[in-house]
């Protein structure tokens, strides 16, 4: 598979909430993170997401420390029983 990252992945075991900003509805939804890079995030989730879908993130890294970060999808792909996604940051704090 070809890397279409800009910045190096790395892994980190975590759970985070994110919940839908684009949209009326309140969906919140607990994802698990796959990798991590300084412009996106790798995660997987049992509920399907809708590509190009913004969502708001609390990110534990860590630290310890919980980042407010804001992610938009920008891939799936469907396995077995669950799905992986993509998402960029599109807003987060310095």
């Amino acid at each position: 598979m070809e890397e279409r990252r800009k910045a190096k992945r790395t892994e980190l075991k975590s759970k985070i909430v994110v919940k839908r900003l684009d949209s009326n509805t309140n969906e919140e939804v607990d994802i698990e993170i796959v990798d991590v890079s300084k412009s996106g995030v790798g995660f997987t989730c049992d509920v399907p997401l809708t590509i190009g879908a913004v969502y708001q993130s609390y990110l534990t890294i860590w630290t310890k420390e919980v980042l407010h970060a804001v992610l938009e999808i920008v891939r799936i792909e469907k396995k077995a029983d669950t799905f992986a996604y993509g998402a960029t940051f599109v807003g987060m704090p310095e």
